[in-house]
């Protein structure tokens, strides 16, 4: 057990910031909150660690999309007052649009590209340049394993992302750490959150790969370790080469004599 959690936890956060620049003197960030554990712990440890960081950079709101399904927005707008952290609720028809006008089919991709579209106008509205989401090591493994079954392409998201339309860039301080770092973390710190009440949860897509990811940290315990690794040692000369173009018209030579199965 580590004897100092919160320490040890914002010395992976402040490497991840450290390592992908996330962070520059004089930005303004903005926090997408939804009140889960992820987005707390990110919008707690920011606060604690811009008193700490030499970086100075701001920590201008809270973002809050509400989307039509119940919440208990007290907690939350306390919570930020707690931490002197200027909290915003953006209201939106989001469920009704997904669940009724389109009547549900694909909610999650409907629903995160509207909650995206609100929260990014929102963040250019109060003046912000980045955008900080909890985002943490298994939506890393998660999102891998979902555009591998369902897309067939091996990606996952970047800790730092440029918006060139917006302006914005979205930085991810938590990849370092796994899930159950984030709710250590929060039982210890004793910090408030609300549950999702979205009826989609626990139905989707992310969930197949949710399972399928805590099958593996089961059986392999430094599973998600060994993954963060791979991103980081990862050299594209380890997967196959690109396919050459047969317009090409180049032969293909000096090939050992090795039979190959058909």
């Amino acid at each position: 057990m580590v004897k100092n959690y919160r320490k040890w936890f914002l010395a992976r956060v402040k490497r991840a910031i450290y390592d992908f620049g996330m962070l520059q003197d004089g930005d303004r960030v903005a926090v997408a909150f939804s009140g889960g554990k992820d987005s707390v712990t990110l919008l707690y440890s920011l606060d604690l660690l811009r008193r700490m960081l030499p970086v100075k950079f701001e920590l201008s709101a809270a973002v809050y999309i509400k989307t039509g399904w119940p919440v208990d927005l007290p907690v939350l707008k306390d919570f930020c007052r707690s931490i002197n952290v200027p909290f915003y609720v953006v209201e939106t028809e989001i469920a009704k649009i997904v669940f009724e006008e389109r009547g549900g089919g694909n909610p999650c991709a409907i629903c995160s590209h509207l909650r995206r579209g609100a929260l990014h106008g929102k963040v250019l509205e109060l003046g912000c340049n980045k955008v900080a989401l909890g985002h943490h090591l298994d939506d890393v493994i998660e999102t891998f394993f979902m555009s591998l079954i369902y897309t067939g392409q091996l990606r996952v998201f970047s800790p730092v992302t440029f918006l060139d339309r917006t302006g914005l860039t979205m930085v991810r301080p938590l990849v370092y750490h796994p899930s159950e770092e984030i709710y250590s973390f929060v039982e210890k710190e004793n910090l408030p959150t609300v549950p999702n009440t979205c009826p989609a949860n626990g139905f989707t897509h992310r969930e197949v790969a949710k399972k399928l990811t805590a099958d593996l940290a089961r059986q392999f315990p430094n599973f998600k370790a060994r993954f963060l690794t791979s991103l980081q040692t990862f050299d594209q000369r380890n997967l196959w080469p690109e396919i050459i173009p047969k317009s090409s018209g180049k032969d293909i030579k000096g090939k050992d004599n090795i039979t190959e199965p058909f």
